[in-house]
């Protein structure tokens, strides 16, 4: 063992031989997150979070940037909760850099969120997503967009949260992705105890009145929840495509046990067949896909097992599984990234609306990063998750200096070129975006 000296001048027994000192310089461990603020600065989500949010009930309450950025910027550099707030607010050189004022306290956020759930905020906070996607769907120049509909179940800190379908208390939003770019079109909170195939016809139409002018939902992707002859009805009327994950009730059953054996083909590890089939509520019959494959599980039980998928594509039926089975890629992998990526597998708060505010402010940072990584990363960093880009980027250190009446942020001289490229990048989104 050595000894070494601490910050007090006391002698401390030691692994290694380095000493500790304290500093007033002005350190981060997120200077890379700075790149992302002055990002989500260039883009205007202050601008328009004070065109779409209520204004504070009085002339000393602080608008709503100044609780949406801070949670915008702790759930994209990693934090799970409220309490890692305090983390944002003792870096003092980051908000030195970004020109915030303090952070306020895990009691006023959480106060805050409360009242935005509770009055028009909501409203307001669902307004910011679609500017935000309409950013990235002027870049990508698509305008018929698949939409991929889910359900995600969340744990919630609330005794009074309901009990899903599991058993476990907690609250089950609906998420809206669009399959083309992965972002959140629209999210809509829901009570544990909602079943997943409520009003999805209305939530379908909530997505498409968020696109731009211009922009359609052209084709549906859900799961069973979403076999619904109103929703069949409705894509016949406005010229949607559907391939929804189909039940196996009696009338399937029967349509099912009604093909002759010549009807099935190989496919992957079992056999595929195609028939037609309607509801009594349907107005027009559609496509019945059953995928057949023999149970694998219990050893005296041979009975094969059944997937079924309702369709009305113009297709192959090989093409219209493979289109499917993307939803997984897309809606799943998507929920998967809110929840794992941006802390939203579990809700903080102990009110129902508190938490809803919060789930949309989470979405609004997961759209934010993928704009991010789309406009100011170049391709390399494409298929990198929100963990990789905080390793890689946000989590480094740097600290800022005043100098000449300015103040210069000093990295690691091999972050040199790629900071530059990032900041050039920002500010030429940024000179696109109108005032």
């Amino acid at each position: 063992m050595t000894k070494g000296g601490g910050a007090t001048g006391t002698l401390v027994q030691t692994v290694l031989p380095f000493k500790l000192e304290a500093t007033e310089e002005g350190l981060t461990a997120n200077v890379g997150l700075a790149l992302f603020g002055e990002f989500v600065r260039g883009l205007g989500l202050s601008r328009w979070l004070a065109q779409e949010m209520p204004q504070p009930g009085s002339g000393r309450g602080d608008k709503a940037d100044a609780y949406v950025t801070p949670l915008v910027l702790m759930l994209t550099g990693g934090g799970r909760s409220l309490e890692d707030l305090r983390l944002l607010k003792n870096d003092r050189a980051l908000a030195t850099l970004l020109k915030r004022e303090a952070v306020h306290s895990t009691d006023v956020v959480d106060d805050w969120l409360r009242r935005t759930g509770e009055e028009a905020g909501l409203s307001g906070l669902g307004h910011i997503n679609p500017r935000i996607a309409a950013t990235r769907l002027r870049q990508s120049g698509i305008t018929a967009h698949t939409l991929d509909a889910d359900a995600s179940q969340l744990v919630a800190e609330k005794e009074a949260a309901l009990f899903t379908y599991k058993g476990e208390q907690g609250d089950r939003p609906m998420i809206g992705h669009l399959a083309e770019t992965g972002f959140v079109i629209h999210d809509e909170f829901r009570e544990g105890n909602m079943a997943p195939a409520t009003d999805n016809l209305g939530f379908i139409k909530a997505c498409e009145a968020r696109l731009p002018k211009g922009h359609r939902i052209a084709h549906l992707r859900l799961d069973a929840a979403g076999y619904q002859a109103s929703l069949f009805n409705d894509c016949e009327a406005t010229g949607k495509t559907f391939a929804i994950g189909g039940r196996l009730d009696a009338a399937t059953q029967k349509r099912i046990a009604d093909l002759p054996e010549s009807a099935w083909k190989h496919y992957a590890a079992g056999t595929v067949a195609e028939t037609l089939h309607r509801m009594s509520e349907t107005k027009k019959a559609f496509r019945l896909i059953i995928v057949k494959h023999k149970h694998q599980g219990e050893l005296f039980d041979d009975k094969p097992r059944y997937h079924v998928i309702a369709s009305h594509r113009v297709e192959s039926t090989e093409a219209t599984l493979i289109g499917y089975r993307q939803r997984g890629e897309v809606s799943e992998n998507g929920i998967k990234a809110l929840k794992i990526g941006f802390g939203m597998e579990r809700m903080p708060c102990g009110q129902f609306k508190a938490n809803a505010a919060f789930y949309r402010i989470g979405v609004i940072a997961h759209n934010l990063f993928l704009l991010f990584r789309h406009s100011a990363l170049d391709a390399d960093w494409g298929r990198c998750q929100v963990a990789t880009v905080r390793w890689r980027l946000f989590h480094l250190p740097g600290k800022g200096v005043r100098h000449a009446g300015a103040w210069v942020l000093k990295i690691a001289a091999e972050a040199i070129d790629l900071f530059s490229a990032i900041r050039a990048r920002s500010f030429m989104l940024a000179q696109t975006m109108s005032p």
